[in-house]
C-alpha cells in the first residue's frame, strides 16, 4: 500500500501543479500529486496549449503547400488534406508530453494518486478513485492547482459537436464549411485560424470593440487584416443573444451594440471562446472556509497562502492571467518558499503570445496603458518589411514596438507581430529582468541577417536611430 503521509500534496497536475511538485521534490520535500483525469498535464497539455499548437503547425504547413510554396519555385500539382492523420499526429504529440510528465514524477520520487482530490481538513486530502474507493492522505501543506474550465453561455450549451469549447474544436472529425467563433480572444483566434486554414469560412463575433483584450491594438489590426484577406469576417461590438441547434448546423442570433440591429446567421459549428473560469468545484474550498473574490478566484497572500494556514493556491484559480507559464513560475516560487528559500515571481514580465499567422507577442505595458497611468514614454517601432531575413522568408507583415521610460530609458514593454515573434519576445524579457534600457538592447550584437535585428532596430528607434536594412 502506498505511503499516505507527505510534506506537500498538490491537487492538479497541470503546468503549475507538476512543475511546482517537481521543484519541491528537488528541494527535498516528500511530495504527492493528485489528478482527477487519466493523464497528467491538465488543460494545457491535453486539450489546450500543446494540441492547439500541433494543429496550428500542421494547418500552417497545409496552407503553405496550397498557396506559399509556389513563390519559392516549389510546385505541388494537387494538395490533399488528410484530417485523420493530422489529428493522429496531434494526439501523438499530446501523448508524448503527458507520458513525459509521468516519467518526471518517477524520476523525482513524486507519488501520484489518480482520483478526485478534496480537502477534508487542513492537512488532509481525500482521494476518490474511478471505482468510488476513497483514501485519505495527510500532509503539512496543500496546494490547490486545479486550473480553469471554459465559460459556458446559457444560450450556447456545449454538446462538443455543433456547439464546442476548445475541447471539441480540437477533435472535429471533418472540416466544417462554416464556423462562428464567439469571442475574439486568444483561444478563438488560434482555433479559428486552424479551421480557416483548412477551408472553413470563419466569422468571429466579439462583444467589445477590440480583439485580444488588453493586447496592443496596432498588433491586433495586422492580424485582423491578414485573417480578413484569407476570408474571415469580424463582427466587433456585437452580442450573441440566442441560438438554435438544427440537424445541419446552428442558427445564431446576434445584435449590433452600435445600432441595435439584430441578425441571424447559420454555421456548421459554433466555437464558444468567451473566456475561462477557475475550477474549484468539489475541492473543499467552501467546506474549509477558503476565501474567494467575486470572480470565484481564491484569494492568497504574497506567499500564495489562503486564509487557511497550510493551504495554498496557484495558477488559474488565483488572480492574474490564465497562462501556463505564469502558473509554472508560481509553482516554483511556492515550492521554494515552502522549502525555506526566497521564491519570487516578477509579474511585470509575464509574456502573452497568440500563435496565429502572423504571431503576436507582448510583454509589459502597452502605449495605451502607459497613457492611462500618466507615464512619459518614448516608443520605438520597426517593420519586418525593412528586414532582409523577413524578405528572404517571404513574410514581411508586422513590426516590433518597444516602449521605454522617457527619463530613464528603462524598457517598460514590447509588442510584436510578425514571423517568429513568439521566440523574439524573450530577448526583451531577459533585458527587462535585468532592468535594462532600450540602449542596452540597441548596443547588443544581433547576427545579420536575422529576424532578431528587427528587435534591435526597434530599440534603436526609441532614440530615432534606426537604420534601413
Amino acid at each position: 500500500m502506498a505511503d499516505t503521509q507527505f510534506d506537500l500534496i498538490v491537487i492538479g497536475s497541470g503546468p503549475g501543479g507538476y512543475v511546482g511538485a517537481i521543484r519541491a521534490a528537488q528541494l527535498g520535500l516528500k511530495v504527492a500529486i493528485v489528478e482527477k483525469d487519466k493523464t497528467y498535464g491538465g488543460t494545457c497539455l491535453n486539450i489546450g496549449c500543446i494540441p492547439s499548437k500541433a494543429l496550428l503547425e500542421s494547418s500552417e504547413h497545409f496552407q503553405a503547400a496550397q498557396h506559399d510554396l509556389a513563390a519559392h519555385g516549389i510546385k505541388i500539382p494537387k494538395v490533399e488534406l488528410d484530417l485523420q492523420t493530422m489529428m493522429a499526429r496531434k494526439d501523438k504529440v499530446v501523448k508524448t508530453n503527458t507520458e513525459g510528465i509521468a516519467f518526471l514524477f518517477k524520476k523525482n520520487k513524486i507519488t501520484p494518486f489518480n482520483g478526485f482530490g478534496q480537502i477534508v481538513a487542513p492537512g488532509k486530502v481525500a482521494v476518490t478513485g474511478s471505482d468510488g474507493a476513497t483514501q485519505t492522505l495527510t500532509t503539512k501543506n496543500i496546494v490547490i492547482a486545479t486550473g480553469s474550465v471554459p465559460v459556458e453561455l446559457p444560450f450556447l450549451k456545449f454538446d462538443e459537436k455543433r456547439i464546442v469549447s476548445n475541447t471539441g474544436a480540437l477533435s472535429l472529425t471533418s472540416v466544417p464549411k462554416s464556423m462562428i467563433v464567439v469571442g475574439g480572444g486568444v483561444i478563438g483566434l488560434e482555433l479559428g485560424s486552424v479551421w480557416q486554414r483548412l477551408g472553413t469560412k470563419l466569422t468571429i463575433v466579439e462583444y467589445t470593440n477590440r480583439l485580444g483584450g488588453p493586447m496592443d491594438q496596432d498588433c491586433m489590426n495586422v492580424l485582423k487584416k491578414n485573417m480578413e484577406k484569407e476570408g474571415a469576417t469580424f463582427l466587433l461590438s456585437t452580442k450573441v443573444t440566442g441560438s438554435q441547434v438544427q440537424a445541419d448546423g446552428v442558427e445564431v442570433t446576434y445584435e449590433s451594440l452600435t445600432d441595435g440591429k439584430t441578425t441571424t446567421v447559420k454555421a456548421d459549428v459554433v466555437l464558444v471562446a468567451t473566456g475561462r473560469k477557475p475550477f474549484t468545484k468539489g475541492v473543499g474550498c467552501e467546506e474549509q472556509g477558503i476565501t474567494k473574490d467575486p470572480q470565484g478566484r481564491i484569494i492568497v497572500d504574497k506567499h500564495y497562502q489562503t486564509n487557511i494556514p497550510g493551504i495554498y493556491a496557484i495558477g488559474d484559480v488565483i488572480t492574474g492571467p490564465m497562462l501556463a507559464h505564469k502558473a509554472e513560475e508560481e509553482g516554483v516560487a511556492l515550492a521554494e518558499i515552502l522549502a525555506g528559500h526566497a521564491g519570487h515571481v516578477n509579474y511585470n514580465t509575464v509574456p502573452g503570445v497568440i500563435y496565429t499567422h502572423p504571431e503576436i507577442s507582448s510583454v509589459g505595458i502597452t502605449e495605451e496603458q502607459a497613457k492611462e497611468q500618466g507615464l512619459e514614454i518614448n516608443v520605438g517601432k520597426f517593420p519586418f518589411m525593412a528586414n532582409g531575413r523577413a524578405r528572404a522568408k517571404g513574410f514581411t507583415d508586422g513590426f516590433v514596438k518597444i516602449i521605454a521610460d522617457k527619463r530613464t530609458d528603462k524598457i517598460l514593454g514590447a509588442h510584436m507581430v510578425g514571423p517568429g515573434v513568439s521566440e523574439l519576445i524573450h530577448e526583451v524579457i531577459v533585458c527587462m529582468e535585468f532592468g535594462g534600457s532600450s540602449e542596452d538592447l540597441a548596443r547588443s550584437f544581433h547576427a545579420h541577417p536575422t529576424l532578431s535585428e528587427v528587435v534591435r532596430e526597434a530599440a534603436l528607434a526609441v532614440e530615432k536611430r534606426q537604420r534601413q536594412m
